[in-house]
């Protein structure tokens, strides 16, 4: 099991925005890890369907198991290589495409959702609990696309959204990335990505774990009404993110 990223494994993730590191973790722990998943998924209660993907938000504050992965250390090395900067987690979440979801998660960046202020560097792991071939729901990157800056949020529905912000993106070459269970892809936070529907019998299962500049300060003015969203408590422009909700990394 890799304990860092190799020098082209940087190179390739700052030249394109976005890295393939496969068996990061073990196939057992993913399938534990698949299996609380799963678990937590059944326990959310009132959350609106959505025909996209079902998702649950923190939950390294809610189920020891999936701590235990949010948390990881092999991770928390990766993503600090890569980014180059002391880093602090943001968030987590699992992303669970239901078997034959026919919709698909469009191309977006993550960063316009994000209250980020004077943020050098975030990124986010996206671990593969169970195999995830082409059919299932895998992830499809522009490569390079992570130096598109200064768009607003794009709506992951709309299959037309961020290129008609950003028409020469339209013209890039994109790379498909199928990944087996304890695969993990890590992508900058402006790098332009989409995921394909699930059309086979099984749920396609991510835990996906956001990692933020140490030194971001939080910016109201990205609050994206109706989105999920991590905040500290006294959202005040400029405030830190307190170490104990976003706890910086070893």
């Amino acid at each position: 099991m890799p304990r860092s990223v190799t020098e082209e494994q940087k190179a390739a993730y700052r030249r394109d925005g976005f890295v393939h590191i496969p068996g990061i973790i073990g196939k057992d722990d993913a399938a534990r890890y698949a299996k609380a998943a799963l678990a937590a998924r059944d326990r959310q209660k009132d959350v609106p369907p959505d025909p996209t993907f079902t998702r649950v938000m923190q939950v390294w504050q809610q189920d020891e198991i999936l701590r235990e992965l949010t948390l990881d250390p092999v991770l928390a090395t990766a993503a600090t290589a890569l980014a180059g900067v002391p880093l602090r987690l943001y968030h987590d979440h699992l992303l669970i495409k239901e078997p034959h979801n026919d919709a698909p998660t469009e191309f977006h960046q993550d960063l316009p959702f994000w209250p980020h202020l004077d943020s050098r560097h975030s990124l986010s792991a996206w671990v593969a609990l169970v195999d995830v071939p082409a059919r299932r729901g895998c992830m499809t990157f522009i490569p390079g696309s992570h130096r598109t800056e200064g768009l607003h949020r794009q709506d992951v529905r709309d299959a037309d959204n961020l290129m008609r912000m950003a028409p020469e993106l339209v013209w890039k070459p994109r790379v498909t990335v199928p990944v087996r269970a304890g695969d993990c892809t890590f992508h900058h936070s402006l790098t332009a990505h989409s995921a394909s529907p699930n059309l086979t019998d099984d749920p396609r299962i991510a835990h996906v774990v956001v990692y933020m500049d140490a030194e971001t300060r939080y910016d109201p003015r990205k609050r994206p009404g109706g989105e999920p969203l991590a905040e500290p408590a006294d959202t005040t422009t400029g405030r830190p993110f307190p170490d104990d909700d976003f706890p910086p990394l070893p």
